[in-house]
């Protein structure tokens, strides 16, 4: 890592010897420059869980509306797997613009790995039932 600023092995080896003596202060070296990750601000704490709560539960409904509107199952898991992969699928290409994917790449394998996880779901769910 330390190569990528023009520093040679030689004299970064001293540099990573003392950090690997100071357990916490390697870690903390490794997870920031390394890894790219910050100490979490425990003051959002709370603000990251409503905000995980909320993905979930509106995630959760996606494929739930369609059974409040329909009184035939059947006909309601239809449209919910198609809106399921309709969501998924502008879910992927956001995810690929924001990432610097190529959006339509991204919508597709959300759609794959979204759908066979939900297809794996329903399956085991009626194997059990």
């Amino acid at each position: 890592m330390l190569a990528s600023y023009g520093v040679s092995a030689e004299a970064a080896a001293p540099v990573v010897r003392a950090l690997q003596e100071q357990p916490e202060a390697w870690v903390d070296f490794m997870m920031r420059f390394e890894l790219g990750l910050e100490q979490p601000d425990p003051k959002r704490a709370l603000v990251s869980a409503a905000t995980i709560a909320g993905a979930y539960i509106a995630g959760g409904l996606i494929p739930l509306a369609p059974y409040f509107v329909f009184a035939a199952a059947t006909r309601a898991l239809v449209f919910s797997v198609v809106v399921t992969l309709l969501a998924l699928g502008v879910f992927g290409y956001v995810k690929g613009h924001f990432t610097g994917a190529r959006p339509i790449r991204s919508a597709l394998q959300t759609v794959l790995v979204g759908g066979l996880a939900a297809a794996a779901a329903f399956g085991i769910a009626r194997a059990i039932s």
